[in-house]
Parts: structure tokens; C-alpha cells; sequence
């Protein structure tokens, strides 16, 4: 039994007296009030739990309810003007018209991340003739919503817990995939409105260093990171639901012959047998697989494609088809840029030229090229 609950049947059976504990009542002691009411000293989750399944509690409840009003065709139109007149898309913005303060790239510079949609697999072929297995990543409607600065980002609760040992560092809003505001709620949308940018199904934060600051409303492209750069990719894992130890874990399972009844695909025994006769925490047993949030770090860029803002990795990415993954710069020290990537971020061309559409890397054989020299 814990100490606090040891301590809660002393007091319930009244066997905690005057010549234990010096205190006439429990509602007059300070001691005993703050023991008891602090929330931090009960542990109400086991120590090995990682996964939380609910989403973020920053997040504002978008709307859920479907609008069943019949609206008429005069009310309708006035409703998409307003809208229009709110929310005006002021992207994509030229240099020159945002206010950005010029700075120097560094190494320990720390850029802003991008949100993509992981699109499927393709295959490559580099000038060898090998293959290599690519994941297709489009890069969404970015914009930037909001920056915070270092000095008021310390201040709030996730930045006082991320920056209690370290130098505090500014944080960016960046949303995606442009929606319809009638589909979130009034809070939610009051996000955007300030921006003047329709409301984003899609929200995260990145921490940047304030060199690397952008204003709000600036747009985000594939054109951000450069070819044969390495990034990390977060995204969460597939869920699997409930799965056994063979299938979670990689457990051989018992024997298939020989007389195994109803043994095939059982764990074993999980105790020790001798000391310590209990099941050591951390025990690799049958649970809740998948539907983690994981990283992939040190992924090289193969091909970029600025027209459809498509963005091809070597590897694979956490998490299926048609999800979410955000993309940083790398943060493996041997991996990280030695040369300076578009700073902050990638600007089309102010006289109108169009960039290169496809760009890739000198390893990789580009189709329609002659393959064979004589």
C-alpha cells in the first residue's frame, strides 16, 4: 500500500492521534490540506503509458453540427459576401510588400517546418540503375498565422515547460488547407479573421529562432527546402487497435504441433520465477498498437516539383495514405545544411520569371534523358 493510502486509512479508522501528528483538525491544517490536495503527488496513469488519444486541449472545438436552416438564395449570396469581405486571401504576397527584417543565415539558425499530405510511394531510378523507393508529400496551402515572440512565448504554459533549462525561442502558427468558415465555430474563426485568411482545417506550431521570423499571411511553398537536403518528418503511426504480442512486439508464439493447444500465439510467461515474483513495468504485452507520433529524421530530398509544390523523400514517412506529416530541417549534426537554404523562406521571382518545375538530384536518372552514350 502507497504512503497516501496508508495514510487515508489511518485517518478513516480515527487511529491518528494528538501525539502523532500535532494538529487539532484536519480542516485547520495547512499541512495536511496541501498533502492531500495536491493533484501532482497522485498517479492516477501507469508509468509506461506514452500514447494519449484524445486531441491536443490548445485545439478549439471545431463545429460539428450540420446546418439544416433553409436559407434562401438573397440570404445565401449576402452570407458569401460577408465572408468574402472578412476573409480576404491577401496571398501570395511579394517580398517587397512584407515587412521582413533582413538577417543572416547561420547554422544555428532554426527555420520554420511546413505541413504536407503524405500522397503515396513512387519508385525512382538513380544513373546506376538502382531503385529507390520514394514517399510523395504535398505540400499544402501554407500561410503563416501568428508569431510569438521569444519573450511572451516563455510566458505561456507549453513554453515555460519546454524553455524552463533552455534560451527561450519564438514560435510560428502555420496553417493549411483553406476551408469553409461556415464549417468551424465562431472561436475558431476568429483566428483568421485578424489575418484576413479563411479559416485552416489544419493548425501546428514550430519553434524558430527570431532570424527566421515571418509576418503573418505569408505564404509557405515546396520552394522552402532545396534538393539533396535532409529533413525530419513527424506524422502518427497507424493505428492498429487492440493487437497481441505477436503482432505488436514480434513474439515467435508457441509451438504448432506436438500437442500446443490454444498456445500458437501466447506470449509466455511474464514473471521472473524467482526474485522479485511480479511483472517488472514495461512489459512487453498485448495493447493498444499504432497511433503514436513518431519521427523520421534524416531523409534526403529527391525531387522537388515547384509547380504542384510536391516534395519526393527517400524513405518512408509515419502514418498511412492521405495523412498529415509536418517536415523540419533536419536536426542530425553530421546531416545539417552547410550551406544557406532560402532564408527564411522561398520568394518566386519579382520580375515574373517562372522558376525550374522540376528539380532533381544529380543522382537521379531524369526521364526522357538519354540513358545510354556511346
Amino acid at each position: 500500500m502507497s504512503t497516501i493510502g496508508l495514510l487515508r486509512t489511518i485517518f478513516s479508522h480515527k487511529i491518528l492521534t494528538s501525539n502523532v501528528i500535532q494538529t487539532p483538525s484536519l480542516n485547520k491544517s495547512p499541512f495536511i490540506v496541501g498533502f492531500f490536495l495536491n493533484h501532482d503527488q497522485v498517479r492516477t496513469m501507469s508509468r509506461v503509458k506514452r500514447r494519449t488519444t484524445h486531441p491536443p486541449y490548445w485545439h478549439v472545438l471545431k463545429n460539428p453540427q450540420k446546418v439544416d436552416d433553409k436559407i434562401s438564395a438573397d440570404n445565401l449570396r449576402f452570407v458569401r459576401e460577408v465572408i468574402q469581405e472578412n476573409y480576404k486571401n491577401k496571398s501570395p504576397l511579394k517580398p517587397s510588400e512584407l515587412q521582413i527584417e533582413k538577417s543572416e543565415w547561420d547554422p544555428k539558425t532554426k527555420r520554420s517546418g511546413v505541413i504536407a499530405r503524405n500522397i503515396g510511394m513512387q519508385y525512382m531510378w538513380e544513373k546506376d540503375g538502382k531503385k529507390v523507393k520514394c514517399t510523395v508529400l504535398h505540400v499544402l496551402d501554407n500561410h503563416v498565422i501568428r508569431y510569438i515572440p521569444p519573450e511572451e512565448y516563455v510566458k505561456t504554459m507549453i513554453g515555460s515547460k519546454f524553455f524552463k533549462y533552455k534560451k527561450p525561442l519564438g514560435c510560428l502558427v502555420v496553417g493549411a488547407e483553406a476551408r469553409n468558415p461556415e464549417r468551424f465555430t465562431k472561436q475558431y474563426c476568429n483566428l483568421f479573421a485578424s489575418v484576413g485568411l479563411m479559416p485552416k482545417k489544419t493548425l501546428s506550431r514550430f519553434i524558430i529562432t527570431p532570424n527566421a521570423a515571418l509576418p503573418p499571411c505569408t505564404p509557405i511553398t515546396a520552394g522552402h527546402f532545396v534538393v539533396g537536403q535532409a529533413v525530419d518528418i513527424s506524422g502518427k503511426t497507424i493505428d492498429y487497435g487492440f493487437q497481441g504480442v505477436v503482432k505488436r512486439w514480434g513474439f515467435k508464439g508457441g509451438p504448432a504441433s506436438h500437442g500446443a493447444t490454444k498456445f500458437h500465439r501466447r506470449g509466455g510467461t511474464i514473471g521472473t520465477g524467482r526474485d522479485k515474483a511480479r511483472v517488472w513495468p514495461g512489459q512487453k504485452m498485448p495493447g493498444h498498437m499504432g497511433s503514436e507520433r513518431r519521427f523520421s529524421r534524416g531523409l534526403k530530398i529527391m525531387r522537388i516539383n515547384m509547380k504542384y509544390n510536391v516534395i519526393y523523400v527517400k524513405g518512408t514517412v509515419p502514418g498511412a495514405t492521405n495523412t498529415i506529416v509536418r517536415i523540419f530541417d533536419t536536426v542530425l549534426p553530421l546531416r545539417k545544411l552547410k550551406e544557406a537554404p532560402p532564408h527564411p523562406t522561398y520568394f518566386p521571382p519579382e520580375d515574373g520569371t517562372q522558376p525550374e518545375e522540376d528539380i532533381w538530384d544529380s543522382s537521379l536518372h531524369v526521364f526522357g534523358s538519354p540513358s545510354i552514350s556511346v
